[in-house]
């Protein structure tokens, strides 16, 4: 890659991360916090606080996609930024669960990925448009794991309310990164949308599928696991950081050989079905481990561990092998479904799980999180062997 590819690239990777960052900073600490707010009793109302960012996500990407088309890269995700750090301000100065609701959604609204995406695909070559979108992936792993370790430290530092303004800021911190950062490409002309050619492409409604369950399952788990970690270790919700900094340092290490050698001896569709039966396993785990009325602790955190492994490994392939996949003329088309799919289950995780949590229980979460990753490795099963990186794509 050149230095201007590595340059847009990391960037545009780093504001995508930003996107994500306002979500996964409240996944650990919110569902405990959002009790004590006005309102907060309501389970199904804090579940819907921690998923409505992705439902006005999904409702937001397309039209911000033909936007940018329109008007160009940049303004569009500078409105985005805007739109994102308005939000952090009405979230931060709430003091009733509804009102962080509307935050959120005027946070999600903003919604930038389709636009940050096309944005990539122009800034670099088609020989390296695939490392591109794997750092995109990399970075919401990434961002993942660090806002797992890092937010309950700042909850315990500057509260739930520090935590939206802190998001807020760095939201206005990336608009200086579009302006002087990302470099100038040259403005591409609209293709036409192969928005059939796509839907009908088996393998990337498989990794669409994918990705809807793998968001709807991670906001759903931490719907439970903070609650967990308090009462069977009697951890205070700011000390949860002693369980996640190991756990999530110790997948990062453990994620690596398996990508490597699927990428090596083309054995990728091996180790992305390996890490959807482990996600499978973590669900059943926890399903079982919550019927034991609390079972052993270091079982819990086994079980974390597990988790974050197969989310690192799965979050850090799949833009990659969408890019990969589609066909060349549906690119950005293809990335545009995905990132629908993959608010639309950050979502649904969010507000289903606060309802199962509130109706049926906490079991009942990993109950459904278990079926729908049951369906989804059946369908993953069934892919075409994904291509090494180099290959022609797979055929429809």
């Amino acid at each position: 890659m050149s230095s201007v590819e590595i340059r847009a690239s990391v960037s545009l990777a780093a504001i995508f991360a930003l996107r994500m960052l306002g979500l996964f900073l409240i996944l650990p600490v919110f569902a405990e916090h959002g009790k004590t707010m006005s309102g907060g009793d309501n389970l199904a109302m804090v579940g819907l606080a921690m998923g409505i960012y992705g439902l006005a996500q999904a409702f937001c990407q397309i039209p911000f996609g033909v936007a940018s088309d329109r008007y160009g890269r940049k303004p569009v995700i500078i409105v985005g930024l805007l739109m994102f750090a308005f939000g952090a301000v009405i979230a931060a100065l709430a003091s009733d669960i509804l009102w962080v609701v509307v935050g959120r959604a005027l946070q999600g609204a903003g919604a930038i990925s389709a636009a940050i995406t096309a944005l990539i695909s122009d800034a670099t070559r088609e020989q390296h448009r695939t490392k591109a979108m794997a750092m995109v992936g990399g970075s919401i792993g990434l961002t993942f794991a660090a806002s797992m370790v890092g937010a309950p430290l700042l909850y315990q530092a500057i509260g739930m309310s520090g935590i939206f303004w802190l998001t807020g800021v760095l939201a206005v911190a990336a608009i200086g990164v579009v302006l002087y950062v990302v470099p100038a490409v040259p403005v591409v002309k609209a293709r036409r949308v192969a928005l059939p050619e796509v839907l009908k492409n088996r393998e990337l409604m498989r990794l669409n599928v994918g990705v809807f369950v793998l968001h709807l399952t991670q906001v759903a788990i931490f719907m439970v696991v903070p609650a967990a970690l308090v009462q069977t270790l009697d951890l205070p919700l700011a000390s949860h950081w002693k369980i996640y900094l190991p756990v999530v340092l110790a997948s990062f290490i453990l994620m690596l050989p398996p990508i490597f050698i699927g990428e090596k001896l083309g054995k990728i569709k091996q180790i992305f079905v390996a890490a959807i039966m482990m996600l499978l396993f973590v669900q059943l785990g926890l399903w079982w481990w919550l019927t034991q009325a609390g079972g052993a602790a270091w079982l819990l955190v086994g079980l974390l561990l597990v988790f974050f492994i197969a989310f690192n490994i799965l979050e850090a392939s799949q833009p990659s092998l969408v890019s990969r996949i589609a066909p060349p003329a549906a690119k950005g088309t293809a990335l545009g479904v995905y990132n629908t799919l993959q608010s639309l289950g950050l979502f649904c995780g969010g507000a289903l799980g606060g309802w199962l949590v509130q109706h049926a229980g906490g079991v009942a979460v990993f109950q459904v999180g278990a079926g729908l990753t049951m369906v989804w490795l059946i369908m993953a099963i069934n892919m075409k062997n994904l291509p090494r990186r180099g290959q022609a794509a797979v055929a429809a």
